[in-house]
Formats: structure tokens, sequence, C-alpha cells
């Protein structure tokens, strides 16, 4: 059948080419032969009575196919939790079909612990077998570095355990950015992270006041750490450098363990900002009453204020202005609640109108710079939700924002050297960031 069929098929240029073709010969011309054939093929109205045809039909067996048996061997899932995500949803999104472990996580404290702190972009990893039910799965708590992890032991037995997230890796990001409205405006154009924004506050809060002190067209550099888990990002860490230029005066920082053991932020001259004074207890609000003699706003009399209003919403975190000890933490009369704070140098804060002092607050405990030591409100002597904040000198009443207040003692010059040599290349970024800021514009 073969070899009859390729007889017939060569006999065919032949056949065509010794019929008068009118239609064909424009055609003929610059194409190759298979190209003649195809073309008489498909013409319409050919005459085909030289031309034989024969349809050859092979039948082919079917495949041969084999069942595999039944696989018992778990699957591997992976996912990021979503805005709104719950343990239920989760579990439904995995493939998850185990109501034990379900109800296992809802109800221990570390599993409680892990759901109450979902956060969205975060990874969930699942190990479950062909029937849906769990060898294990691992959740992150919050945004921190830790995983809560459920598994099956032996006779299938539902355990706990908290882990080290060994997918998040840590780099070092770079910002800068020009203030055109306030610091927030200015760090989100720049893509920096709220946390970010909220540190740097904090760390130039001892130099600038950032309630009076900002303008237009100040701008700043800052190096800071980003935790990545699988190519996202998942939280900001800790600033390493930070340039600050408020009102033409450059302001700057790095990060240095000293030889204690202490990590701190030191200026250029080796001086530290942690252990200073901050102009606000209040991250960011505004002054609603300042130091001096004024119209008391019940007693509709005039009298001193010895201290400065900040006006904020009832609740907002109040922190302590340095470092110090409790010396008083209750109700004083027009107060109402009530902090104070003893420093160094017969130095002593006040913080009043509190809606709440901050859990486990007591007369003596130790209080660092930046602490949350109790809650605005407007208890006592009060017309609406605010903080009274006051500066003490030997006991006498200053001007917080005014009063000069002592610095921590700079870096001896030895150690001085050291902090030069291991922070020159974060503080040689800040030349670099200033040249890519200068350029943009």
């Amino acid at each position: 059948m073969l070899a009859r069929k390729i007889r017939i098929l060569a006999e065919l240029p032949a056949q065509l080419l010794t019929r008068p073709r009118p239609w064909l010969l424009a055609g003929v011309a610059g194409v190759s032969l298979m190209g003649v054939v195809a073309a008489t093929a498909v013409a319409p109205h050919t005459d085909t009575a030289g031309i034989r045809f024969e349809r050859v039909v092979e039948t082919l067996p079917p495949p041969a196919a084999t069942a595999e048996p039944a696989s018992d061997l778990p699957f591997v899932h992976s996912a990021r939790i979503q805005a709104g995500d719950t343990l239920p949803s989760i579990f439904s999104r995995l493939g998850i079909e185990d109501g034990d472990a379900l109800a296992y996580l809802s109800t221990a404290d570390e599993g409680k612990q892990a759901i109450r702190q979902l956060r969205a972009g975060r990874s969930v990893t699942a190990v479950v077998r062909p029937d849906g039910r769990l060898n294990s799965l691992s959740l992150p708590i919050g945004n921190s570095g830790n995983r809560v992890v459920i598994e099956r032991g032996e006779a299938d037995a539902l355990q706990l355990r908290e882990t080290q997230d060994d997918a998040q890796v840590t780099m070092v990001e770079m910002r800068s950015g020009v203030v055109e409205h306030s610091l927030f405006g200015a760090t989100d154009a720049a893509g920096v992270p709220d946390n970010v924004a909220t540190q740097m506050a904090e760390i130039f809060g001892t130099e600038i006041d950032f309630h009076s002190d900002l303008r237009k067209e100040d701008r700043f550099n800052v190096i800071y750490e980003m935790v990545y888990e699988q190519g996202n990002p998942v939280r900001a860490g800790r600033i390493l450098a930070a340039e600050f230029i408020n009102q033409g005066k450059r302001h700057a920082v790095v990060l240095y363990r000293t030889t204690g053991g202490k990590d701190q932020y030191y200026t250029d001259d080796g001086r530290s900002l942690r252990q200073g004074f901050l102009r606000s207890p209040l991250e960011f609000s505004r002054v609603s009453s300042s130091f001096g003699r004024r119209l008391h706003p019940i007693h509709n009399s005039w009298r001193s204020h010895n201290g400065v209003d900040f006006a904020a919403p009832r609740g907002t975190p109040v922190k302590a202005t340095s470092d110090g000890t409790v010396e008083f933490a209750a109700t004083q009369r027009g107060y109402g609640n009530i902090v104070v704070l003893r420093h160094r140098g017969n130095i002593s804060t006040a913080y009043a109108h509190l809606n709440g002092f901050a859990r486990g607050l007591k007369k003596g405990q130790t209080i660092s710079q930046g602490d949350i030591i109790g809650y605005v409100g407007s208890t006592g002597w009060s017309t609406g939700p605010h903080l009274h904040y006051e500066v003490r000198i030997d006991d006498r009443p200053q001007d917080p924002m005014r009063v000069a207040l002592p610095m921590a003692n700079p870096l001896d010059a030895r150690e001085l050297a050291v902090f030069r040599r291991e922070t020159a290349p974060l503080r040689e970024r800040f030349a670099l960031l200033n040249y890519e800021l200068a350029s943009a514009n």
C-alpha cells in the first residue's frame, strides 16, 4: 500500500504539468513544486479526472494506561494573610479540613495570641494530608520574628511550639525627603514607614520641636532596617542613622553600641541624644496653652500657669521625656491623675489630667526616656482632653519650651575614635543620599 501511494504522488506533478492550466501559470513563477501541489489542491472548479485518490486509514491501539495507587503523601501549601482574614478563612484557602486543629489553636494561649495578631502580608505554611487533616501549620506572631507551629506528634496528638522565623531577612534601606507641610507628609511621600518617621521624631526630639520648629524645605535622610519575608516587606526595624536639616541647621546621629553594651544615638562629636530631655511628651500635637499667667478657664481669674498644655485626643499615649524615677503616681486635686518623675540634677517633670496610668506604674519605678507612663485625659480641673506638662528645677516651675536642660556626657576621646571608625560607612551614606536628592531636584 505504501509503495503504491508513493508512486501515485510521484506521477502527480507530471500529470499536472502536461495538462493545460491557465489559472496556474501566474502562480507557478517563483514557487516550489510543493507550492504548486498545494495551490492545485485548493483551487476551485479544478478538473481532477486524471488524478487517482485513495484514502488510507490506520487504526492505532489505545495507549497503555495503568492506575496508580492512591498516594498518602501530604501536600505543602503556602499563602499570604489577607486583610480581614480569620483562622477559618485561612484553613479554607489552604484546603485544611481539620476541626480538631482549628479548635486546638482557638483555645491554646499561644494559638490565641497568634490569631489576635494576624497581619496582612505575612506568610502561612501548612503541610496537609490528602484527607485535609493537618500535619503542621506555621503561623506568624504579629510582625515579630517568631512563629507558632501546630503539629501532630506521636499518636496524632496535637502540640504547639514557638519558634524563630528563619524565613525573614533584614535589609538596610535608605530614604530622603523634603518637608512641604508636615513630617508625616514628607515621610509618606518618600516611602518611609510610619514607624520609622515616629522613631525619627523621637530621636531628634531633644533638639527639634516638631510642633513649632518645622519649616518648609527642611529635609532629611534616614537609613533603617527593613525586615522581608519571601521577598515582601513585613516591618520596619531600627533607624541606623538619620540626618535632619532644620532651618538650615544640620542634626545627624548614628546608632552605636558603647563598651557598656548599650545602643544609643550619637552625634558626629560623640554626644548622646537619648539621655537628653524631649521637648514634648507627645509624638504629635499642638500647644493649646503656654507657660505664664493666664485667665483660668474654670475659676475665671488670672493665675500662673506653671506648665504647657498639649491638646490631644483622649487616650493618646504620654511618654517620659527623659530617664528618671517615679516619684508620684496618683490623684492630686486640680491636677487630677498626675505622674511626677524625678531626674538627675534636681530636675523633675509632671504629667497631669491623665485618663489613666500605664499598667504596673508605681512609685520608685525606674523609667527610660520614651516609656509610656499614662494616657491623655481630662481629670481634675480640666475643660477637655489635654496633657498638662511641667518642668521643675529645684521644685520651681520652668517654661518647658524654653528652659535649658542638661544633655548626656559625650564619649571620651578613646571611645570617640572607635565610634568614628566603626560608624564611618553609615555616615558616608549621607553624602550619597544628599547627592541623589540634589540630582532629583
